[in-house]
């Protein structure tokens, strides 16, 4: 079991579940929330979705390069996340 929660096939499990939760809230935007943009829907999840490329790679053993990579696009996909927010 341990081998299982030390593996980055767990993350691309959590990855799928991310792209399926996308796919839902795209589909139930018209349906609950018509005001909320696609664009805000898409900023909000992309921050985990970076910050889960990092610690699949981590755990891969991925080249370097890989891992601050995918942080520092965390952390792009953050500010555009608060500044979608503070747009409104």
């Amino acid at each position: 079991m341990e081998r299982y929660f030390t593996s980055p096939h767990l993350v691309d499990c959590i990855l799928a579940f991310t792209v399926v939760e996308a796919v839902v809230l795209i589909w139930l935007r018209p349906r609950l929330a018509a005001h909320v943009r696609l664009i805000a829907i898409v900023v909000l999840l992309l921050p985990g979705v970076f910050l889960m490329l990092a610690l699949r790679a981590a755990l891969d053993g991925a080249a370097w390069p890989w891992v601050p990579a995918a942080l520092l696009a965390a952390l792009v996909a953050h500010v555009a996340d608060i500044r979608e927010r503070w747009r409104g």
